[in-house]
């Protein structure tokens, strides 16, 4: 009978999970899914290691499960489908640990206290990762639980990456640059050694290119610089996220446009980036398979904003040996990809068509002087790893 870590990544209105059992060093996945539309129509899918599906479940419209019932239903669902597995222990995907935290904890009341100070710094994401907590906590109280941080990896940035040019009255109140997807770049990181020893050893630029997308320049596998800052809105233009945005923009809005805090908010959050610019979708595939116009200036947008980054956080990291692409859009999109690197030409970088059609990994030519990648990303496994690790549960995690 194995242990196995439970890992939850909840939303505003879904939760995505994943279990993992502990063989030793070894992690295995055993289990995957999500729950969605928590409070309209929910529906449970949940597939195992291999990708079958083992569950699934509707509610129906105007059914309200919210958290509490979904987390319930999960560790009912677990139990049933163990397989002899036992449950030990739950990580979670929180967005912001702000300036104290840099590394995975493990859950206690002074923790969930200091984490909720952080919700003003991140109101869409933070409170639902708590939530999360909370309620398992309720059912749960036997189980340990660690948070993982998605700013932790970025607080290894020199000091100047890290800061704005504010009075020191504001920025002392942690009003920085805190980077995000830290659990992706960190995972990619942990792996690059496999993949190439050069890129790993040196200066990485690691794309994360999915409905929220960002770039991180990394050093020996430590954190440089990245694109977001503040939020995670900054940076590149997303599926419904601006990126970065002049302040005055947003002054315009609130003086001459009579919008007020929260509609300037929904936005620059959930009305902008690709979906905005195409007024169509903000689904690269559907982008990409428009002969519309403006489906067409969104791709653009989005891989000249790509370019413009990627030359600003090869000045940080004072060069570049390797590009990785990660995520979604930058393990599936081979044409935006084909694009990004011809771009990226003057970087020396010189791309091999069809290993990039293949998918890669590798995907640059043999004679090219910046090695180009495409490594999937797991976040949960990441997750899964610290869990292990802050509770002595498993040595080394490097299975999976």
């Amino acid at each position: 009978m194995a242990d196995v870590i439970l890992v939850l990544n909840a939303g505003s209105s879904s939760i995505k999970f994943s279990a993992f059992a502990t063989h030793g060093r070894e992690l295995e996945l055993v289990m995957r899914g999500q729950i969605e539309g928590l409070f309209t129509a929910p529906r449970f899918v949940a597939k195992d290691g291999d990708g079958k599906e083992i569950g699934a479940r509707a509610w129906g419209e105007g059914t309200e499960l919210g958290h509490a019932g979904a987390i319930g239903f999960l560790a009912d669902f677990l139990r049933e489908h163990g397989d002899g597995y036992t449950l030990s222990a739950v990580g979670h995907r929180v967005v912001h640990g702000g300036l104290a935290f840099s590394q995975a904890v493990r859950v206690t009341p002074e923790a969930i206290t200091a984490l909720a100070a952080l919700i003003p710094l991140a109101p869409l994401h933070q409170p639902h990762n708590l939530k999360a907590i909370e309620i398992v906590a309720q059912q749960r109280p036997d189980l340990p639980q660690v948070a993982c941080f998605d700013t932790g990896f970025h607080r290894a940035q020199p000091e100047a990456a890290q800061a704005f040019a504010l009075p020191a009255s504001i920025t002392g109140l942690g009003v920085r640059r805190y980077g995000f997807h830290g659990l992706s770049y960190e995972y990619v990181a942990s792996v690059l050694p496999q993949f190439d020893a050069r890129a790993a050893t040196g200066r990485t630029i690691v794309a994360h290119l999915g409905n929220g997308a960002s770039m991180c320049a990394m050093a020996a596998g430590r954190s440089l610089a990245s694109t977001m800052g503040f939020t995670a809105v900054d940076g590149l233009p997303m599926g419904t996220r601006s990126g970065t945005l002049d302040p005055g923009v947003v002054l315009y809005l609130i003086d001459e446009l009579r919008m007020d805090a929260r509609a300037v908010e929904d936005l620059i959050y959930k009305q902008s980036g690709l979906l905005g610019v195409s007024g169509l979708s903000s689904d690269m595939r559907v982008l990409l398979a428009s002969d519309d116009e403006r489906a067409r200036f969104a791709v653009d947008l989005f891989v000249y904003r790509i370019g413009r980054e990627l030359g600003s956080l090869a000045a940080a990291a004072q060069g570049i040996d390797a590009l990785v692409f990660t995520a979604g859009i930058g393990e599936h999109a081979a044409s935006l990809r084909e694009r990004v690197c011809r771009d990226a030409a003057w970087l020396g970088l010189e791309l091999d068509p069809a290993a990039n059609l293949r998918g890669g990994p590798c995907i640059s030519a043999p004679s090219s002087k910046v090695s180009a990648w495409v490594i999937p990303t797991n976040e949960e496994l990441m997750i899964a790893r610290h869990t292990c690790e802050v509770l002595g549960l498993a040595g080394e995690t490097h299975g999976a």
